[in-house]
């Protein structure tokens, strides 16, 4: 069997492994968009449960919607924006009943995004979230970290206020 030397010296090589500064110039992060079933309920959640602050909401076209997100129309979307420390919650919301579907609960081992972490008064926190439609995962408490799923199944984690104190240190 011939190394991986030989093997791979006809492989192209990456800008990063000649050197060269592989990134495309400016890149700035914008948001992060998590489809829901029930608007206001996930409204009521992010921003009672979480303080996340309503920015802005918009109903963009049809066509042109069904387009990015390669989906058929209708769509009948909204997105809702909400802010907290620097991150946009974008919430994405199908009225058309073709768009709509049963949230399934991930696995925290199954590729994709896989959780929001926040760092909060964990107690109160944890109090809330059945109130504004969310569960408690009490099996996964491990006193000073829990994971709660929001009223669609998105997985969060719960973190002691210390620990965001701690990675600002860092």
């Amino acid at each position: 069997m011939k190394p991986c030397r030989d093997l791979c010296h006809d492989a192209p090589v990456s800008p990063a492994a000649a050197g060269e500064d592989p990134r495309p110039g400016r890149v700035v992060y914008n948001h992060l968009g998590q489809c829901v079933t029930d608007l206001a309920r996930s409204r009521a959640f992010y921003e009672r449960v979480l303080g996340f602050e309503f920015w802005r909401q918009i109903e963009p076209p049809d066509a042109t919607s069904a387009r990015l997100l390669g989906l058929s129309e209708p769509l009948t979307m909204t997105a809702c924006y909400l802010r907290r420390d620097g991150l946009v919650l974008e919430l994405l919301h199908f009225g058309a009943t073709n768009h709509r579907h049963v949230p399934q609960r991930r696995a925290m081992d199954e590729p994709g995004l896989t959780h929001i972490s926040v760092s909060c008064d964990v107690d109160a926190v944890r109090d809330l979230v059945p109130l504004y439609g969310g569960e408690v995962l009490a099996d996964t408490d491990i006193g000073v970290g829990v994971f709660v799923r929001d009223p669609d199944g998105q997985l969060i984690e719960l973190l002691p206020l210390a620990y965001a104190d701690r990675m600002g240190d860092a």
